[in-house]
């Protein structure tokens, strides 16, 4: 059965924990979220892995991965051609690596979709990886985030499939509270048929600008939609976040002192805080 497949990584204490990084809405910070959240993750101590699974490939390109090195790629796990381990690979920043993505995840729906298995697709693929590093003895991911397309697509079925929670970027624009309305119709419905543990981790308010009266009011206007889920950190409008992928780097490589790189930490420290309470509870 899919729930076994989790003994692979030993007992429940010491599997990874999988995030998906989602918002059907394109340029809200979700790529940029992965990246950062994840290097800040590593930073502090966490053995992370990225999966790419944006045809884009921005997460891949933002992390230093060239295109022309990525001959082993996520549409390569996802079809089932290769594993997850060989497509890994070593970032510039210490315990983060990256299972880059190309453009031909881009025909993968259509690829699978008379497949029984094309929900569960990545689930499997992260289960025979955590039973590859049982057997060489390698360290264990702590946590994998998934970066998923901007689009409520299979791929992102598969991602929140596989997941133990989500977190969702959001811009603080006019009509973010709408598009959350319908990412969260998706995360219940992924629930109710596929993975009755999925949650929402928490939302994550992105591209702040304190100037812009604006965004103050969808600040206040998500908490008291969201209550508790919504992070306490909120990811400012910061040029040096911007220009960083550009120089294949995060923020944190790029200009740690700069308020992204720190807001990105902060997120990071808030993300164990509330797993350490999950455990505990």
């Amino acid at each position: 059965m899919v729930e076994a497949s989790f003994d692979s990584f030993g007992s429940a204490a010491s599997r990874p924990r999988i995030l998906a990084l989602a918002n059907q809405k394109g340029g809200v910070g979700k790529t940029t979220t992965a990246i950062n959240l994840g290097t800040a993750l590593a930073a502090i101590g966490e053995k992370v892995l990225i999966v790419d699974l944006d045809p884009q490939g921005n997460a891949s390109t933002g992390l230093g991965i060239d295109q022309k090195s990525r001959t082993i790629s996520t549409y390569d796990i996802m079809t089932g051609e290769a594993p997850l381990d060989r497509a890994i690979r070593p970032t510039a920043v210490p315990r983060l690596f990256v299972a880059p993505s190309t453009l031909d995840l881009l025909g993968l729906e259509l690829e699978i979709a008379n497949d029984r298995d094309r929900a569960h697709r990545l689930k499997k693929a992260i289960s025979m990886l955590g039973l590859a590093q049982t057997t060489t003895g390698e360290e264990a991911f702590t946590y994998i985030l998934v970066d998923c397309p901007p689009s409520l697509n299979l791929l992102t079925i598969n991602a929140m499939a596989a997941s133990d929670a989500v977190v969702v970027p959001l811009q603080c624009e006019f009509f973010a509270l709408e598009g959350l309305s319908q990412l969260l119709k998706t995360v219940e419905q992924v629930r109710q048929s596929l993975n009755p543990g999925l949650s929402i981790h928490g939302i994550v308010l992105t591209m702040f600008d304190s100037r812009n009266n604006l965004c103050s009011q969808v600040v206040d206007d998500v908490r008291a939609f969201m209550g508790t889920k919504v992070y306490d950190t909120v990811i400012p409008r910061n040029v040096r976040v911007s220009e960083a992928p550009s120089y294949g780097k995060p923020v944190l490589l790029y200009d740690l002192k700069s308020t992204g790189a720190q807001a990105y930490l902060k997120l990071a420290s808030e993300v164990i805080q509330r797993e350490r309470a999950l455990l505990a509870a």
